[in-house]
């Protein structure tokens, strides 16, 4: 039986160093009938360097509840923080970029000035179906994200529990 997962997969812009999300179909999510690949854990520690924050345009959905959590964590309200934050696209919200394709939260100097708050698909980094899924796929993903393949060892059942809680 395949666990329904995470519907965000991401097509990796080699150029930038962006992700961008596409929706995943059933036939090609990670099967947790057998043992994942990374079975013995993976390591990843956020570097923060923000090559995930910065580049091509891409989407950051975010929640009702992260729309709120970010906003008492900036004190703005909730109506000016999504009226000037965020957008709607594909009947959702998601964070705003700058022109130049980077985060609007992302500071060249501080990094991400939310990053204790930061949205779920910022948290679940790199654990994410479409870097997880062979490993192929943690090879670029280690390419393109310093963080990734050092640092702490992540268990598989944590990075599973991470690519089950994007649900996009």
């Amino acid at each position: 039986m395949l666990v329904e997962v995470v519907k965000i997969v991401v097509n990796l812009l080699r150029d930038r160093g962006r992700y961008m999300a596409r929706e995943v179909p059933p036939s090609e999510a990670i099967s947790v009938e057998q043992q994942p690949w990374f079975a013995e854990g993976l390591r990843f520690e956020c570097t923060r360097c923000g090559k995930c924050c910065t580049g091509e345009p891409g989407f950051v959905w975010v929640s009702e509840e992260e729309i709120q959590r970010i906003a008492r964590f900036r004190g703005d309200s909730v109506s000016e923080f999504e009226a000037v934050y965020t957008r709607r696209a594909r009947g959702r919200r998601t964070l705003r970029e700058r022109a130049n394709g980077d985060c609007v939260f992302w500071d060249r100097v501080q990094g991400c000035r939310i990053y204790p708050v930061r949205p779920t698909q910022c948290r679940t980094w790199p654990f994410w179906e479409s870097n997880v899924k062979t490993q192929e796929h943690w090879q670029r993903t280690t390419e393109i994200c310093p963080g990734s393949g050092q640092g702490n060892l992540i268990s598989a059942d944590e990075i599973l529990r991470r690519v089950r809680e994007i649900r996009i």
